[in-house]
């Protein structure tokens, strides 16, 4: 195949995943790639995807398999069937695009990664919230240094939701650790850049129906002191923000696309300050001649993108052999926290 030719995409699993969000990213993209195939047991679900693709419709995923013409297996199946799919498409000799989770377990993440390995490293992991505006910018004022050194991290995905669908379910895959837990677990071990020293969690049902987890708390620290707190929970009537950074300088709280910060001016020098036993004359020590500079600024990064610049990524490693910016080790990190925080709990798999 031509390397110029716009990559043939066969996407397993047309529903909230492949139909909402993945095959609807693609448009826009048709110079890049194109979706040759969709698989379904749902006959409306297949209807659909010719309709609206003009492509091929499988009802039995080893059918859309041995089509030769599909070079990429876009998996968007249940959370529980990630691991099997994906093997079977290395197996088959297909590109694979996996949808979080990357599986269900650690030990299977290692499986797939020696899978993956056999075939020069064909899986790719669509931890697509890795570029998420408010994400890369929090990075970016991070690393500028104006927060001094930054060294408690709080990451809050909170809502209220009574859910009632499979992804309540534990035989399924259900629960927030496989939903939201991969994205935002990703981003705390970006956050780390080194693998926790410590971790605990605590998990939680509270508002969902099922048998699987609708609240969790995390935290993890690292060898230089850097704590990261993050929560998810669907049992959260209040929510916060979605970040708050705590630094030696300033700080900041972010939500969407609005960044509140509150630093040190870097212009004035502040006075050195040097504890004292004597007994103050009032208040609790003595005055400080700090300037702070308090902002409120609309998200936008250095690094133009978007949750759909995941497939941009993907396509300049697939045909021009670029690094693809999430390696699957990190992917597999993510899933030794997942089965680190389940071990031991009423919602162990």
């Amino acid at each position: 195949m031509a390397k110029t030719q716009p990559i043939a995409v066969g996407i397993l699993g047309y529903g909230r995943a492949g139909c909402d969000m993945q095959a609807a990213e693609l448009k826009g993209r048709e110079g890049k790639f194109r979706i040759a195939a969709v698989c379904d047991l749902i006959p409306a679900r297949r209807e659909k995807a010719a309709a609206e693709h003009g492509c091929k419709t499988y009802a039995r995923y080893e059918d859309m398999l041995a089509d030769p013409e599909i070079e990429l297996i876009s998996i968007a199946s249940r959370s529980c069937d990630h691991f099997k799919h994906a093997m079977l498409a290395l197996r088959a000799n297909k590109l694979v695009f996996q949808e979080k989770p990357l599986c269900s377990t650690f030990a299977e993440a290692k499986t797939l990664r020696a899978e993956a390995a056999k075939h020069h490293d064909a899986l790719f992991m669509r931890h697509n919230r890795r570029f998420e505006p408010l994400f890369q910018h929090i990075r970016e004022i991070i690393a500028s240094g104006i927060l001094g050194d930054v060294f408690e991290i709080k990451l809050r995905r909170n809502s209220y939701a009574r859910r009632d669908d499979w992804q309540t379910l534990t035989k399924f895959g259900g629960g927030q650790l496989l939903n939201w837990g991969p994205h935002i677990i990703d981003h705390a071990l970006r956050f780390l850049k080194t693998p926790p020293v410590s971790l605990w969690s605590d998990l939680k049902q509270v508002a969902a129906a099922g048998n699987c987890e609708d609240h969790l708390k995390i935290v993890m620290k690292n060898a230089k002191g850097l704590v990261v707190d993050l929560e998810i929970s669907g049992g959260s009537a209040i929510g916060e923000p979605e970040y708050l950074i705590s630094g030696t300088k300033g700080a900041l709280k972010a939500s969407g696309k609005t960044i509140t910060l509150r630093y040190w001016d870097p212009k004035v020098k502040p006075v050195k300050r040097v504890a004292s036993p004597d007994t103050p004359e009032a208040g609790f020590g003595s005055k400080d001649n700090l300037a702070w500079i308090e902002q409120e600024i609309e998200t936008s990064p250095k690094l133009k993108c978007s949750m759909t610049s995941v497939w941009d990524y993907l396509y300049e490693a697939v045909r021009k052999g670029k690094h693809y910016p999430i390696t699957l080790d990190e992917a597999v990190a993510v899933m030794d926290i997942i089965s680190r925080v389940k071990k031991g709990t009423p919602f162990a798999s």
